[in-house]
C-alpha cells in the first residue's frame, strides 16, 4: 500500500506525495469552492477529503498515472462514482 502525505499549501490548496512500490510522485491539488457543500462535507475537512480522494484514485490507477496538478472536481470526469463514494465516506 502506498504511503500518502497531504500538506496544506494555501487556502483550498494541498501538496500530496505518494510513496510506494519504489515510486514517489508529487501532486498539487485544489479543492474548488462549493465542492465540500456538494459532497455534504464540512469545509474544515478539506485535508481529509484530499486524502480520501487519493485513496480512491490509487484503488483505480497507479500513482504515476495521477495528474500532477488538478482540481478535485475533475475526478468525476475520469471515474464516475467519485462523488457518490466521497459522500458515503463522510456520512
Amino acid at each position: 500500500m502506498a504511503e500518502l502525505a497531504v500538506r496544506a499549501t494555501g487556502p483550498h490548496r494541498f501538496a500530496v506525495t505518494v510513496d510506494g512500490g519504489g515510486v514517489s510522485t508529487a501532486h498539487e491539488v485544489a479543492v474548488p469552492e462549493g465542492l465540500t457543500e456538494t459532497l455534504g462535507i464540512d469545509g474544515r475537512e478539506e485535508e481529509a477529503l484530499v486524502l480520501a480522494s487519493f485513496e480512491f484514485l490509487l484503488a483505480r490507477e497507479p500513482a504515476s498515472s495521477i495528474l500532477r496538478q488538478f482540481d478535485l472536481d475533475v475526478i468525476e470526469r475520469y471515474f464516475p462514482g467519485y462523488v457518490d463514494e466521497m459522500r458515503q465516506r463522510f456520512v
